[in-house]
């Protein structure tokens, strides 16, 4: 007796031990359950659905709720890429990052979880919810760089989104304007990623993470909404800490000037309104818009430019509508209404080819220490190593050089990295999940402040077999 009763408490226990490392998960929509990643208890969940699709009646408006679905997902498939036009070699990061395309949709909504703890409810894990990159009108959330498993097996459970680009996620017309109940129009592509941050504070607990230790991070335009996000007024307290990469800084205000007239006798041809471009196309009601195919709607600016000779002025980036966003970084970081948590920011070395955001970034570590908040700069400066051939386009620490490293995902890139590349990843991967953790990135480094305007410069050393220790020391800048 005593030993059927062990028996069934051994099986008892296997089964719970089973659950307890791949359980089925509930969240807005259903269940879901991951697979295990190359790294043994890393869990991702992919293609995770946050919003309904925004298509057809849904085109240009705000993220609605996720449509349910029946049974159990596996979530173990990306979703498509939003619509964007396809990578090619006359895109000098095709070879870089964008060798195999996705499928490309306008129903994009998706995000991706890694995480060690899935199920423990009670885990409170840090969470970072990364925005990808790509000029607003490129990118998506799984690239190859964006392999999140290090991350998780940090401790740290991450989260990469898709969001509108381009024409879907950022027109502004006054028919989508006049329809709205606060009166604005653009910004999708940002409500996209408020949207994100608010399904993960309602169901990260059931992938271990803590829903009030949120970090927001991007590199590039996802840098740039890391910025809109720590203006928002919609954002509230979600955001405790902002990774701000390859984004530049602030500037200076200026003084309000006129309007700068053209010389007299110069007849310069108004620019047409998008209201006039879509009109032109017959899209003249919000139906009509809506109704019209993702391809028609993706290459009107191309096909009005073409048919008219006249440059089709469409917007495809955020902008100050007084709703979702009510005045730029650089303002609100003046007159301290960015939120009031830690910032990490910095840039690569050739970021900008001959120029440098340098001054931009110093600028605003200034202000905040003004503020008395803490902020961590840094610059990496490691030359990517090229084939002998000398075959890869990107040269140097160039921009976005810096994910590869950030993400520990040297495994998926074609480079040759030596031993020392990747201990300077591990160096850089842990002080950006340490700063996801607690809001400091330990490990030497030291915030920036007015007498001690430090950065953290992450390089390797002419000769790449000296010891991991010659890399990324930090360093004294002045102002």
């Amino acid at each position: 007796m005593r030993k059927s009763l062990l028996a069934i408490a051994v099986l008892a226990a296997a089964l719970t031990g089973c659950k307890t490392k791949n359980p089925v998960l509930t969240v807005e929509g259903g269940q879901i359950q991951g697979v295990e990643t190359t790294i043994k208890g890393v869990y991702v969940y992919k293609g995770i659905p946050f919003a309904a699709p925004p298509v057809g009646d849904l085109r240009w408006k705000e993220p609605q709720p996720v449509v349910p679905w029946e049974g159990v997902k596996v979530a173990d498939t990306f979703s498509a890429g939003a619509v964007q036009s396809p990578h090619d070699s006359s895109n000098p990061w095709t070879s870089e990052f964008y060798m195999n395309d996705p499928e490309f949709s306008e129903d994009c909504l998706y995000l991706n979880v890694w995480t060690p703890a899935p199920g423990q409810t009670d885990k409170k894990l840090p969470v970072a919810m990364w925005i990808h990159g790509g000029g607003y009108t490129g990118g998506w959330s799984w690239e190859p760089e964006f392999d999140g498993k290090s991350w998780a097996d940090k401790g740290v459970v991450m989260v990469t989104i898709n969001y509108r680009l381009g024409i879907f996620g950022f027109l502004t017309h006054p028919l989508l304007a006049a329809e709205s109940p606060h009166g604005v129009s653009g910004n999708y592509g940002i409500l996209d990623q408020i949207a994100a941050l608010k399904w993960i504070a309602n169901n990260i607990e059931q992938f271990g993470g803590d829903p009030d230790n949120i970090t927001i991070l991007g590199q590039s335009a996802g840098a740039g909404s890391v910025k809109t996000l720590c203006e928002s007024p919609l954002t509230g307290n979600l955001i405790k800490k902002a990774i701000i990469q390859s984004g530049g800084g602030i500037s200076e205000p200026r003084p309000a000037t006129g309007a700068q007239q053209p010389p007299q006798g110069f007849n310069m041809p108004a620019a047409p309104t998008v209201q006039e471009i879509f009109e032109w196309a017959g899209y003249d009601t919000l139906e009509k818009m809506r109704a019209a195919s993702t391809e028609d709607i993706f290459t009107l600016a191309s096909r009005y430019s073409q048919a008219t000779g006249r440059r089709a002025n469409i917007s495809t980036r955020p902008n100050i509508d007084n709703y979702v966003s009510t005045k730029s970084f650089d303002a609100a970081t003046f007159d301290g209404t960015i939120k009031n948590i830690p910032y990490m920011i910095g840039y690569t070395r050739d970021d900008m080819g001959n120029g440098s955001p340098k001054d931009a970034i110093d600028l605003f570590c200034v202000q905040r220490n003004k503020l008395g908040t803490p902020v961590y700069a840094y610059q990496f400066a490691r030359p990517l190593p090229d084939d002998e051939a000398g075959s890869h386009d990107m040269k140097g620490a160039f921009h976005s050089s810096e994910l590869w490293f950030m993400f520990n995902s040297l495994e998926h890139c074609d480079r040759p990295f030596t031993p020392a590349d990747y201990a300077l990843a591990e160096r850089i991967i842990t002080h950006w999940t340490n700063f996801a953790k607690t809001g400091d990135p330990g490990n030497g480094w030291k915030a920036f402040t007015l007498s001690a305007p430090e950065y953290m410069v992450f390089k390797v050393s002419d000769d790449e077999k000296k010891d991991a220790s010659a890399m990324g020391q930090p360093v004294a800048r002045g102002i």
